[in-house]
This record gives C-alpha cells, sequence and structure tokens, in this order.
C-alpha cells in the first residue's frame, strides 16, 4: 500500500492493523501485494519450489487415478488383441467311422482321419494385422488424451483452491475493516457527531460480507472432494490450502503452439488412428474378392483284404485335398469396399472439423490468458494501490467529518472487489496457461515470476 501520509497517526496505525499485507512504499503506483522479484530456478512446473505440491499431486494423479488406470488396462488389452491379429486359423483334424466297413479292393475300411489348414488369401491377414494395430493407436491417443484433461483438472481445482483461500483472506481482512469502522461510527455516535444510519450502514454490511465468507468457506468441502476423487484418495483426505501461486509468462511464441497443435494433440492423433485403420479396413475389403484356399490330407485305414494275394493287401490310401470359395456375391463385397471409403472420408472430416476447432480454442485460451495477465499488472500497479489510497483518504475524512459512512463503505466495498478480481485474475492465467498445455500436448517452459498468493490463515 502506498503510504498514506495525510492520515493521522492513530488512524494509520489502526489501518495497518487491520490490513497487514499492505506494505508501504514510497512513490505512485507501489504494488499493492509483497512480491517475490526473483524468479523460481527452472523453466518447468517441476522446478517451481512455489508449485511443488502441485507437481506432486500430478504424480499422485498419473499413478492412482482409476479412470486413467482403467485407459492403461484397456490400451493394454488392444495391444493384446493386435498380437494375434496375422495368426492364422486352427487347423482342423476330422474322423471318420463307418458304422458298416467299406468294402475296398485292399480290404474293409474301418475309419478314416485327417487335417486341414485354410489360408487367407495373401494380404488379408496383414490387413487385419494392421487395423488392430491402430485401433491400439487410437486407444493409446485416447489415454494420453484422458491423462493430459485429468492433469488440467488436477491444475484447475488445485488453482481455484488457491483462489478460494486467497478470497477467505480478504473477505477476513474485509470484515475486520468494518468492524473497526462500526467502532469509530459508534465513538462518534455517542459524542454526537456522527447519525445512528452511520452505524447501520457499516452493519448491514458487515452482515453481508460475513455472508460471503460462509459461502467461501462451505466450498471448501468440494474442491477437496473434487481434487481427492482425481488423486484417487478417499474425499476426506484433508488437503492444506495452496500457500502461493506465481505468475507464468510462457516464453514460447504463438506460432510454435498452433504449429505443434496437429501433431501433438491426442485427440487429433486419434482420429489419424481411425483414418489408418479404416484405410486397412478397405483394402481388407478389396482382397474379400478373392478365394481362401482350405488344403488337408486324409487317411482312411484299412483292415487286411479277405482274400489274400490282393494287390495293396491292408494298404492304407492317403488323399490330399485343396479346396476355396467361389465369391460370386460381388455386389456385397462392393457394398462392403464402399462403406470403408465412406468410414475413411468421415473419420478425415471429423479430424479436419476437430482440428478447425481446437485451432479455435488454442485462440480463445491464448486471449484469456493474455488479459488475465494484462488484469494482473492493471490491478497491481495501479488500481488496488489507488483503491487503497482512496480508502485511508476517505478514513481519514470519516473521523472528521468531512465525509460519511456511506463514502467509506463505497470506497471499502471497491477495494474489496478489486482484491478479489486481482487475485482472480492471478487464478485465471494459471488455469488458461493450463488449458493451452492441454492443447498443445505438452507442458510449456515458462518463466515463473514471484510468489504472488502469499500463505493463507484458513484453518485446517
Amino acid at each position: 500500500m502506498r503510504r498514506l501520509t495525510m492520515m493521522t497517526g492513530a488512524v494509520l496505525l489502526a489501518l495497518i492493523a487491520v490490513l497487514p499485507r499492505a506494505a508501504a512504499a514510497d512513490g505512485p503506483g507501489a504494488p499493492a501485494e509483497t512480491v517475490q522479484e526473483a524468479a523460481a530456478p527452472g523453466q518447468y512446473l517441476g522446478d517451481c519450489t512455489e508449485l511443488a505440491e502441485l507437481a506432486g499431486y500430478l504424480r499422485q494423479a498419473a499413478e492412482g487415478n482409476n479412470e486413467l488406470r482403467a485407459a492403461y488396462r484397456r490400451w493394454e488389452a488392444s495391444v493384446s488383441r493386435a498380437a494375434r491379429a496375422d495368426v492364422l486359423p486352427d487347423p482342423m483334424f476330422n474322423f471318420g467311422y463307418y458304422t458298416t466297413p467299406l468294402e475296398t479292393r485292399g480290404g474293409p475300411a474301418r475309419y478314416k482321419y485327417g487335417l486341414s489348414q485354410s489360408l487367407p488369401f495373401f494380404g488379408k491377414l496383414g490387413f487385419k494385422e494392421q487395423m488392430a494395430l491402430r485401433e491400439a493407436d487410437g486407444v493409446k491417443a485416447q489415454m494420453d488424451g484422458l491423462k493430459l484433461s485429468t492433469f488440467y483438472e488436477v491444475k484447475r481445482v488445485y488453482y481455484e483452491y488457491a483462489y478460494l483461500a486467497r478470497a477467505i483472506d480478504i473477505t477476513t481482512e474485509s470484515m475486520e475493516l468494518l468492524r473497526y469502522l462500526e467502532r469509530i461510527a459508534t465513538a462518534r455516535y455517542t459524542t454526537g457527531s456522527a447519525s445512528h444510519a452511520d452505524i447501520i450502514r457499516p452493519q448491514v454490511e458487515l452482515g453481508r460480507i460475513e455472508d460471503r465468507l460462509y459461502s467461501l468457506k462451505d466450498l471448501r468441502a468440494p474442491l477437496v472432494a473434487r481434487l481427492n476423487a482425481l488423486l484417487g484418495r478417499p474425499a476426506e483426505t484433508a488437503i492444506p490450502p495452496p500457500p502461493s501461486i506465481p505468475v507464468m509468462v510462457a516464453t514460447e511464441p504463438d506460432s510454435t503452439l498452433f504449429a505443434e497443435l496437429p501433431t501433438n494433440n491426442p485427440q487429433l492423433a486419434y482420429w489419424d488412428a481411425v483414418v489408418g485403420m479404416e484405410q486397412a479396413g478397405r483394402d481388407l475389403a478389396e482382397r474379400a474378392y478373392y478365394p481362401d484356399f482350405t488344403f488337408g490330407v486324409d487317411v482312411t485305414e484299412v483292415d487286411k483284404a479277405r482274400t489274400p494275394g490282393v494287390i495293396g493287401d491292408g494298404r492304407n490310401p492317403i488323399m490330399t485335398s485343396m479346396s476355396f470359395n467361389i465369391p460370386i456375391w460381388q455386389e456385397a463385397r462392393g457394398a462392403a469396399v464402399d462403406e470403408s471409403q465412406a468410414r475413411i472420408l468421415a473419420a478425415k472430416r471429423s479430424r479436419a472439423g476437430l482440428e478447425q476447432k481446437l485451432r479455435a480454442d488454442l485462440e480463445l485460451a491464448l486471449y484469456k490468458y493474455r488479459d488475465a495477465g494484462r488484469k494482473i499488472h492493471l490491478y497491481r500497479e495501479t488500481l488496488v494501490p489507488k483503491a487503497e489510497q482512496a480508502l485511508g483518504v476517505t478514513l481519514e475524512a470519516f473521523t472528521s467529518s468531512a465525509a460519511t459512512s456511506l463514502d467509506l463503505i463505497d470506497t471499502e466495498r471497491t477495494l474489496l472487489e478489486l482484491k478479489l478480481d486481482y487475485s482472480r485474475a492471478l487464478t485465471d492465467q494459471a488455469q488458461r496457461l493450463a488449458e493451452i498445455e492441454t492443447l498443445v500436448g505438452r507442458e510449456l517452459p515458462c518463466e515463473f515470476h514471484g510468489s504472488i498468493l502469499e500463505p493463507t490463515r484458513l484453518e485446517p
């Protein structure tokens, strides 16, 4: 807070007591919050000491989130399915018994047995394998997308929890200030220098802010339960309020992010896999015009001939065979090819439409990120310091009967809203950066500037 030179000594001490975070500074535009100027070491979230707790939560989510673990098992299943997609059909063993022996020159035939093996036409097994592999790629892309969205949700809830802690602190400070104003108004009313309305107005405002404080505190439990659910922990597990959120300035240009989005985004990778799978399916459908073959060997067991000296007496005849299907239903096979081609075009269109949507989402996220950064600078350097200065001037005027309690309450309400908006802008910037990382599919290098949200006094 800028030094309020026009305030009396008693009022200045009282104001500093109820606003302990206001830092006295010389010169216009002094920051309203104590900001550490040194940037945190490293460029990534895991290197920032202020977000070490968040990095730990992300590791817990990667290991304990039930949806992620289920997605990993689905990917394992798809890989196992692809491993057996190019295996030949099992060979067939056949056995036949003559209830009445078949008389042959070499002797009566009792039974026969044989083996047969079906062989799909050249390329069919390979295309089946390609379809299974592309399907596994799609499941892997879905798992990667789920991991990114889970990490985003962890960050979003974590930053929202940090904002909640700061909002409770700011609202509590405002209540303390209003109680102080009520005491001043009561003292002036007893001396006849203030009206009864000067006492009622702070009490009404105090009740309104107290109701807001209760609502903020009630929000803790849902946020904690949500974060625990993302980490795969019991909902009642205690989570301390986040100690700080630094200002994170991304160091990569927008052009790099837009260039990487088509190749890094898991949702687009999923549709790439779908296109590949449908193309392999079309090639397989085209192979259906050709027949599959079955080769076999049969042996007939023959007893000794009833007449001695017969050529081939008791010799078991062996027969080899070959069969194939006749693909005469060409219209059905042509329809299957047309269906596969339509699926390919649909998948390509879906991917193109999704890429356009994701580019628009990235453009909007970048705008909101930059807008939040602009508001951070505006609130910290200009609006909050001026509102604190205005509060000090109005408070001094009120103590000297030059201003009413309504003027003081309006000034206090403006300061409260600006401080909350300032904290909201800090949270929005962090959340939008997390959204951008989700869209581009990787963590972005940043410059971390200071600890903006200070340790909360929120009770555990």
